[in-house]
């Protein structure tokens, strides 16, 4: 087995490729996302977020607050969230990407039910820009994948959606939790489809570094929110195809949560430790946060608005990883080696 860097400081369906921009040092390629966005609040993070001079800035879920099955509102409120100065700024410049959560999807913790989850997933791809004609249009749910390809290496995103198939969540009347992991074995996160697709986009991925992008934690489990940990299969399932696929460099982003966080675990068969970077809270965070349990957790958690960076390095086969407030303060840091 490989020997792997992993040392930290804390200071507190379908393809696409890159269009509008490469990375300043052909070895180096810059993530920058988040989640949890309402555009009725002031974002002080666009600024921020363009000097990181980012090849691709990811969604993460929630990007707007709609909670609607109207197709009206819910396009009036992506209209408004485009039209933010900096934002706007930020589309015209950098590759965007991404995926929902609950909030934009249109239901508060919604899944396979939703009625309107069709009308919604329009609306989606409208605001991220997808053409008419994209096969995207026509198949059910949000998932994809983008390829950034440079002279030192290639980095693969892999857009999961945990919405549009995701089954029914079992309530906690036991303990003062809202939501206990269903019975193992019972219900699914992805379905049948997207865990198909996902599967061959990781063991066909020849890419250096291997993104996946979940709109809910899969490590964190204990919190009683949703997050992966609610189907425990299904994080099974995901950990084994992670490890049998051979893809390199694999790192999990997420959101949902309001606090920003960094968790790790180590997987069987994987030479390096499984990382899950939550960022959460553009606009709005819990900053009444005093602590809740997570058995992957490196660091401390972030309860103030902050976005995350990921600086990836061909050569050194390392990702750093930054939880960065306004003004560009990095509020905690993560080097994690793959060689």
């Amino acid at each position: 087995m490989k020997k792997i860097l992993l040392f930290l400081c804390f200071t507190m369906a379908y393809s696409c490729g890159s269009t509008k921009k490469t990375s300043k040092d052909s070895n180096e390629f810059t993530i920058a996302f988040g989640s949890c966005n309402k555009a009725s609040l002031p974002n002080l993070l666009w600024d921020d977020i363009q000097r990181r001079n980012p090849d691709v800035w990811i969604w993460g879920g929630d990007n707007i607050y709609a909670d609607t099955d109207d197709m009206e509102k819910l396009k009036r409120m992506y209209t408004e969230q485009k039209a933010i100065p900096g934002y706007s700024k930020l589309i015209n410049t950098v590759d965007v990407i991404g995926t929902w959560d609950d909030h934009d999807y249109g239901l508060n913790d919604g899944g396979v039910e939703f009625a309107a989850k069709r009308e919604s997933q329009q609306e989606f791809l409208d605001f991220m820009d997808v053409p008419a004609s994209s096969p995207r249009r026509q198949q059910e749910g949000i998932y994809t994948s983008h390829e950034y390809k440079q002279d030192a290496g290639k980095v693969k995103i892999i857009v999961s959606d945990t919405r549009y198939f995701r089954t029914a969540l079992t309530p906690d009347t036991e303990t003062k939790k809202r939501i206990k992991p269903n019975a193992y074995g019972e219900g699914t996160v992805l379905g049948n489809t997207q865990w198909t697709w996902l599967e061959k986009q990781l063991s066909d991925s020849d890419a250096d570094f291997n993104i996946i992008v979940s709109s809910i934690q899969v490590l964190s489990n204990e919190h009683g929110f949703e997050c992966w940990g609610n189907f425990p299969h299904e994080v099974d399932r995901l950990k084994r195809t992670i490890a049998d696929s051979g893809a390199k460099g694999v790192l999990i982003l997420s959101g949902d949560r309001h606090i920003s966080e960094i968790s790790s675990a180590k997987v069987k068969g994987l030479a390096y430790p499984l990382v899950d970077f939550t960022s959460s809270g553009l606009t709005h965070a819990y900053s009444k946060f005093k602590g809740e349990p997570n058995p992957f957790r490196v660091g401390e958690v972030v309860s103030t608005e902050s976005f995350g960076s990921v600086l990836l390095n061909f050569r050194t086969k390392t990702a750093v990883l930054q939880i960065v407030g306004d003004n560009g303060t990095v509020l905690g840091e993560v080097r994690q080696g793959y060689e």
